[in-house]
């Protein structure tokens, strides 16, 4: 969980914990028929109240006015971090639509990924596989055919004059066995293909090449306005200067030590060499 968000949601509980000034928080749990820790867990940042949760403590503690702003914090707060739970809950293919919104309106993206091939890369029969074991992951919506479709629409965009995709991976996302052996081979035959279109700049960091930092989570730079970057709980939408300038960083770091053009083929060719596809 991101710091700000931390210190944004514990920004929130004070505000509910001088609302609540006039009572305990035991009273406010009965009066409420809410547990006594659900009380303190929300004025402590513990937890993240939900829009009713904020409506109930507003009517509850005699302000029924400052539901509006209570709401206003907690959409200030899930701007930035986007819990999977609750963009999973209509399913996969509307995460994809948002995605799509992004890259329309942006020319240069930069990509780091370390465990997997990057979405936008990716192969109808890999994607399918990768949405499957979310939806397995996050006990989601299962409209995996649909997440499929629109993940290769946007594949689209690799075609199009004027867009630049400058793409980072590490050597073992290309070897992780997210699917069957044939998948992995038609998807490394795919990453063959795309170190010659000309919008894409694909680099892989080799595995023992020295790094100037460790390679972590995977994230996307939007035109220097926009950084989406994602965790096992939730994706981090960040467009404040600070926290673009340091993704920039990571990557630029990263990119200093990724094998292109010649040398990239060697890496995918050394991947596919590995896989039993008899």
């Amino acid at each position: 969980m991101s710091t700000d968000f931390q210190q944004a949601r514990v920004a929130l509980g004070a505000r509910l914990r001088e609302l609540r000034a006039e009572s305990t928080g035991r009273e406010l749990a009965a009066r409420l028929g809410w547990t006594q820790s659900k009380v303190s867990k929300l004025e402590t940042g513990r937890q993240t109240a939900t829009p009713a949760d904020l409506d109930a403590w507003a009517a509850a503690t005699g302000h029924p006015e400052a539901a509006d702003e209570l709401r206003a914090r907690l959409q200030g707060l899930e701007s930035r971090s986007r819990s999977w739970r609750r963009q999973l809950r209509a399913g996969h293919r509307p995460v994809q639509d948002a995605l799509t919104v992004e890259y329309e309106r942006s020319t240069h993206l930069r990509a780091w990924e370390g465990a997997m091939v990057v979405g936008l890369l990716q192969t109808a029969d890999y994607a399918r596989n990768v949405f499957t074991r979310y939806a397995d992951l996050h006990q989601s919506v299962r409209d995996v055919e649909d997440a499929v479709r629109a993940r290769m629409r946007r594949q689209e965009m690799l075609h199009q004059p004027g867009r630049q995709f400058d793409i980072l991976m590490w050597e073992a996302a290309l070897h992780a066995a997210v699917c069957p052996p044939a998948v992995l081979a038609a998807q490394l035959d795919r990453l063959a293909m795309v170190v010659g279109l000309d919008t894409v700049r694909l680099g892989i960091l080799p595995l023992g090449a020295p790094v100037g930092i460790p390679p972590a989570n995977g994230f996307w730079i939007y035109d220097d306005r926009l950084v989406i970057a994602e965790d096992w709980h939730a994706e981090l939408w960040l467009d404040d200067t600070d926290s673009i300038a340091l993704y920039r960083k990571v990557w630029d770091t990263l990119r200093k030590s990724a094998a292109y053009g010649p040398a990239a083929h060697r890496l995918i060719a050394r991947a596919h060499a590995h896989l039993d596809v008899t």
